[in-house]
């Protein structure tokens, strides 16, 4: 079954950097339409960044500039370069792998907790 394997969540201050990781196993990885999502206790779960199987991306407007996702096909990892951040970046980040292939293609706002399959999380946690 889809396995997903979130590691790299940590404290860090204001404008330092993380690299998130998601070991994924269980399905072809090249396949999928993948996402890095994000919540906070009290809100609902929203859509970071997606990256499509041509290597297409798309990212919420707060972290345009500042954040990258990628993927590398052949280890089955799917990353989240996490730059410059910010207080209101913390949060629980999840991987997630798409159940249908046209979500890389919606509007990333439209995106939520029935995106597909999901990791158990990896907290990150911004102080100012």
């Amino acid at each position: 079954q889809v396995q997903l394997v979130e590691s790299g969540g940590d404290s860090v201050q204001a404008g330092g950097s993380l690299r998130l990781s998601c070991a994924a196993s269980g399905f072809t990885f090249s396949s999928y339409c993948m996402g890095w999502f994000r919540q906070v206790p009290g809100k609902e779960r929203e859509a970071v960044a997606t990256i499509a199987i041509n290597g297409g991306t798309n990212y919420v407007d707060s972290v345009k500039g500042r954040f990258t996702i990628s993927r590398d096909n052949s280890g089955n990892t799917l990353y989240l370069q996490m730059n410059s951040l910010k207080p209101e970046d913390t949060a629980m980040y999840y991987c997630a792998a798409a159940r249908i292939p046209w979500m890389c293609r919606a509007p990333i706002q439209a995106l939520g907790v029935d995106f597909g399959y999901w990791g158990q999380g990896t907290q990150v946690t911004v102080s100012s």
